[in-house]
C-alpha cells in the first residue's frame, strides 16, 4: 500500500495512518510547501520512489492534463497495436484536410501539402516528442474517439482520469482544456506502471520510453533545474489563457533516470495561475528539482 503524505490546501495536515516523518522527508515538505504557498495559482504534485513511497500535494483533485494527455493516448494506441498484433510501421493516412492551420503542428510545418501516409511511429514521436496537435487528433482518427483512449484509462483503473476531447474541439473552445483531467496521483501510477513495463509489450514500451526521452518541449520545466546530464522521459502539457490572463494548465509528468540508475516517476500540474508563463515554468522546475535532490541522496540508496 502507498504511503501517502497528504499535503493538503488547508493545512497541509498529515493523514492520521501516516507514519512520523523524518528529519529530511519533514525538510522537502517544507520546501516544496514554501514555493506552492508563494504562487497565485493551485498546483498539485505526486512522485513515487519506490512500491511503498510516495509523495503528493493534492493527491486525488482534478487538474486539467493539456498536452500532458498525448501520453495517455500513446499509451492506448500502443497497446491497441499490441492487441491486434500491429507494427508501429503501420501506415496512416494524412489528408490535406487533417492539418489545421491554426494550431501547434510540426508535422504541418514540415510537410504542409497533406495527401500521405505516415509510420504509426513517426506519427506518435510527432504527438509526443513535438507535441504535435495534428497528430494526436489523426491519432484519435485511428482509435475511433477520445473516449476509446478514456476506456483504456478506465481499464486501468485510474478513477480520477477523463479523457473527453479532442485538440480541435479544444481549440474551438477553450473552455474545454478543463474536460481531459486527471489527478497527481493517477498520473505518478500510470508513469510507474508504464516505467515497470505492465502496459505494453517489450518492443512498444521501450520505443515510448525512447520518444519521451526525446522530448522536446518545456525544457524549462521538469528538466530546467536539473544536473546536466540527468535523463528525464517525460510529457508536457500548457493550456489556454481566459479573458481574465488566467492559465488553465502548466503541467510536466515524466520519469527521471538518476546517474546510479534508479529512477523515480513525478508529476506537477500548474491550473488557474495569475503567474507568467516563466514564472509557472520556475514553479514545477523548482518542485523537480527538491524533489531530485531527496531521492538522490546517499541515505535513500
Amino acid at each position: 500500500m502507498f504511503r501517502i503524505l497528504l499535503l493538503l490546501a488547508c493545512g497541509w495536515a498529515l493523514g492520521a495512518c501516516t507514519p512520523a516523518l523524518p528529519e529530511r522527508r519533514a525538510t522537502l515538505e517544507h520546501e516544496i510547501r514554501t514555493i506552492v504557498d508563494s504562487v497565485r495559482a493551485t498546483v498539485g504534485v505526486a512522485a513515487v520512489f519506490g512500491p511503498d513511497d510516495t509523495l503528493a500535494i493534492r493527491p486525488d483533485a482534478a487538474f486539467p492534463m493539456a498536452s500532458v494527455y498525448k501520453f495517455h493516448q500513446a499509451l492506448a494506441v500502443l497497446d491497441s497495436l499490441d492487441r491486434a498484433a500491429l507494427s508501429l510501421n503501420t501506415p496512416i493516412r494524412v489528408r490535406p484536410s487533417d492539418l489545421h492551420p491554426d494550431t501547434w503542428s510540426p508535422l504541418r510545418k514540415a510537410r504542409p501539402e497533406g495527401g500521405y501516409e505516415l509510420p504509426m511511429a513517426e506519427l506518435l514521436a510527432y504527438s509526443v516528442a513535438l507535441s504535435d496537435n495534428n497528430a494526436c487528433d489523426l491519432l484519435f482518427r485511428f482509435l475511433g474517439s477520445p473516449r476509446a483512449a478514456d476506456r483504456y484509462m478506465v481499464k486501468l483503473g485510474l478513477g480520477n482520469t477523463v479523457i473527453a476531447t479532442d485538440e480541435q474541439a479544444m481549440h474551438a473552445a477553450p473552455c474545454w482544456q478543463y474536460l481531459n483531467r486527471t489527478s497527481p496521483l493517477d498520473a505518478v501510477r500510470l508513469l510507474e506502471r508504464f516505467r515497470r513495463g505492465e502496459l505494453l509489450s517489450a518492443r512498444n514500451t521501450e520505443f515510448l520510453m525512447r520518444t519521451m526521452l526525446a522530448t522536446a518541449t518545456g525544457p524549462n520545466k521538469l528538466k530546467g533545474l536539473l544536473p546536466r546530464g540527468v535523463r528525464v522521459a517525460h510529457k508536457t502539457g500548457n493550456g489556454f489563457r481566459n479573458e481574465h490572463g488566467i492559465m488553465g494548465a502548466e503541467n510536466d509528468i515524466g520519469i527521471v533516470f538518476l546517474p546510479d540508475g534508479r529512477a523515480y516517476s513525478i508529476a506537477v500540474f500548474v491550473t488557474d495561475s495569475q503567474e507568467c508563463d516563466s514564472l509557472n515554468e520556475a514553479i514545477i522546475a523548482r518542485i523537480s528539482r527538491c524533489i531530485y535532490d531527496y531521492f538522490s541522496e546517499p541515505a535513500l540508496q
